[in-house]
């Protein structure tokens, strides 16, 4: 009997209906990263909302983020907001690169934060995918000659699509306006209430396709050698911590993989994760691909948990786990085996806003609901 109870206590992380021991599910244990507590492990993910005017924020948002903070999670990260007009995937996207977006912004983080949570940022530019349709009007590429569009920059003169009109190889001029746009934009999110900052990393965005082989074929200092393809992406994180409060959480989402060979991989993103945590930031939200159209991806619940768990074991930085996580037991399992520190959900949460209060009934954890909704808490 006492060897079952040591595996249901390290194990279950349940209300255990054998032995009637309330065992706390990691999900739901608090972490403190620099001077921000959450209250527990859940993050709304950044998911593209492709619904604003001219980079505005507007109700859409509000009730959109605001909902998943009134579900529970612990951290509600905004959408991939663009720091430069230049910076959009599409004409749809959220911007922050003018004063006159942050008053909308501070509406959406006062909601957030009147409901437990933490309002978050992830700060974006497209690079190469730029000037695009949105989803539900084909995705394709509107060519700069559109009244629609705009010339996209990036590390190379290389296309994401070989069809697509190749983007303008970014100048020393040009990378230092890219600098400046993230040092602007990590200064508005600030006015604008936000108290953790991700960098956009990943999936094939500007900053990827800098230290991604693939697309960077670059001779000056900011192409060839590992630390020169990095090197773009730390000095946005050294202009960002100029305004950025020392107290307040800085994370990076990268792509963990390239999925093709002569690419990006994982043990590349470990040797980027010590540097990135020599210089201050605090998490690695551990995504994947997104740099090369045919890439072969092998989908699977929690395909990407394997890079957070390998990131956080090699580097001893947080790390964030996101993909195809979609059932309470499985995220439950993720943190309590030491795989990953934060669990981000994205489709999963467009499914169902109120995932935490429903993982927390699963799980046996007690967890408390917004006055208005109590009476529909489970029994």
């Amino acid at each position: 009997m006492q060897e079952f109870l040591q595996n249901c206590e390290t194990d279950l992380g349940v209300t255990c209906h054998i032995c009637k021991k309330y065992i706390m599910a990691q999900l739901f244990s608090p972490l403190k990263i620099k001077n921000i507590e959450f209250k527990n492990r859940i993050v709304v993910s950044p998911m593209c909302e492709y619904s604003s005017n001219d980079g505005f924020a507007n109700d859409w948002h509000l009730v959109h983020l605001g909902s998943r903070a009134v579900g529970g999670a612990a951290l509600v990260i905004t959408e991939a907001t663009a720091v430069s007009a230049e910076g959009r995937i599409s004409p749809g996207d959220l911007g922050i690169w003018k004063d006159e977006h942050i008053e909308k912004l501070k509406q959406i983080t006062d909601f957030i934060h009147q409901h437990g949570s933490i309002a978050g940022i992830q700060l974006a530019h497209a690079g190469r995918k730029a000037s695009h349709e949105i989803p539900w009007k084909g995705g394709a590429q509107i060519p700069s000659a559109n009244e629609n569009g705009w010339k996209a920059v990036a590390p190379s003169a290389i296309s994401f699509i070989e069809s697509d009109e190749p983007p303008v190889e970014l100048d020393h001029h040009g990378i230092e306006k890219v600098k400046a746009d993230f040092k602007a934009a990590a200064s508005r999110g600030l006015k604008a209430g936000f108290k953790v900052i991700e960098l956009h990393a990943a999936h094939g965005y500007l900053m990827h396709e800098f230290y991604s082989p693939l697309s960077n074929h670059r001779t000056d200092n900011y192409g060839g050698s590992f630390e020169n393809r990095i090197r773009l992406l730390l000095e946005v994180i050294a202009s960002v911590k100029q305004v950025w409060p020392e107290e307040y959480p800085l994370f990076v989402r990268i792509s963990s993989t390239d999925y093709t060979e002569g690419g990006w991989t994982p043990d590349d993103s470990v040797a980027l994760a010590k540097v990135l945590k020599d210089k201050g930031v605090d998490l690695v939200d551990c995504s994947s691909g997104g740099n090369v159209a045919n890439a072969k991806i092998p989908l699977k619940p929690g395909y990407q948990v394997e890079f957070a768990e390998k990131i956080r074991n090699q580097t001893g930085i947080l790390t964030g786990a996101v993909g195809l996580i979609t059932e309470p037991a499985q995220a439950n399992s993720i943190i309590q085996h030491g795989q990953a520190d934060m669990i981000l959900l994205a489709r999963e949460l467009l499914r169902d806003p109120y995932f935490p209060l429903r993982a927390a009934h699963v799980l046996g954890h007690e967890v408390k609901w917004p006055s208005q909704y109590e009476r529909a808490k489970w029994h």
